[in-house]
């Protein structure tokens, strides 16, 4: 039995798919019974639990064969990511407690990196993690390819998507949410001790520009991008409700000073197999 969470997301979904693909138990674990009703209905065990509730959680891992935690994402965090540090508290209690065979944790690219930014959060998760006596994987992928949902619409309507990635011909390790949750699926799977890092990318990486070609390919018409200046980046992120955009604006910095990066030197590197265009025809498609 592996128990997932964040089944209701596009890795966690992936995830699950894979495994049930493969004639493995599939054990949701899920805030809301009523949302993961889906997976019920495709032989999934259902496990209800906060991820702020150890107890709850201790449930959920108890008997499995694998967990695989995914942080809920934190975008306008408070100073010292409480919200998050509430949760990586109560998984592993839970772990500690329910002391599953092995851990895959949906990390992220630049886990390693010194300077506070939006994904500390998940700098935070590995360090606890790691501290406990069994299997872990950190599972570090670069840019979701679908974060570009953001720009269907301006694409579409007026052929020009705004960028935070800069220089425009930058290109920076991206992947497909489809090729992370295969690969957990077979980490998952696997047999290792002590903790390891597996960082995955896509076919090739990816610029600002090349997104905007993808997006003109899938749409057939031209589509260009254009940076957003810098000096505008806090005032836009408080218009969107940010109270606290300063971790945000640094992992934008992060991305294109370089300094979030795949770990040096490096571990076990994974390439997907989904191209960016297949990925931005279904976000056009589903829009």
């Amino acid at each position: 039995m592996y128990a997932i969470t964040g089944i209701t997301g596009k890795v966690g979904g992936a995830l699950a798919r894979a495994l049930l693909a493969s004639g493995q138990p599939v054990r949701a674990v899920v805030r809301d019974a009523a949302r993961a009703a889906s997976w019920q209905a495709q032989g999934c065990e259902l496990a209800t639990a906060s991820m702020e509730d150890p107890a709850a959680l201790t449930a959920a891992f108890s008997g499995a064969q694998g967990v695989f935690i995914l942080l809920p994402p934190q975008f306008d965090p408070a100073p010292g990511f409480p919200e998050s540090r509430a949760v990586i508290e109560a998984v592993c209690a839970a772990i500690r407690n329910a002391q599953p065979g092995k851990v895959v944790c949906l990390s992220t690219i630049g886990a390693q990196a010194q300077e506070s930014n939006l994904l500390s959060q998940l700098s935070l998760m590995e360090q606890a993690l790691a501290a406990l006596p069994l299997p872990v994987t950190f599972l570090r992928p670069g840019w979701f390819m679908e974060n570009a949902a953001w720009d269907v619409a301006a694409a579409r309507d007026d052929g020009v998507i705004e960028s935070y990635l800069q220089p425009l011909d930058h290109r920076v390790p991206m992947v497909a949410t489809a090729d992370v949750g295969r690969i957990a699926a077979e980490l998952l799977q696997q047999t290792w001790s002590g903790t390891r890092v597996t960082e995955l990318e896509g076919p090739r990486r990816v610029s600002a520009n090349d997104i905007a070609s993808a997006f003109a390919r899938v749409l057939g018409k031209p589509v260009r991008a254009v940076a957003v200046n810098r000096r505008d980046w806090e005032s836009r992120f408080i218009s969107q409700g940010m109270q606290h955009p300063q971790p945000r604006m640094r992992m934008l910095d992060g991305f294109n000073e370089g300094w979030i990066c795949f770990d040096k030197p490096a571990h076990e590197i994974v390439r997907g197999q989904v191209e960016l265009d297949t990925v931005l025809d279904a976000l056009v498609k589903g829009a």
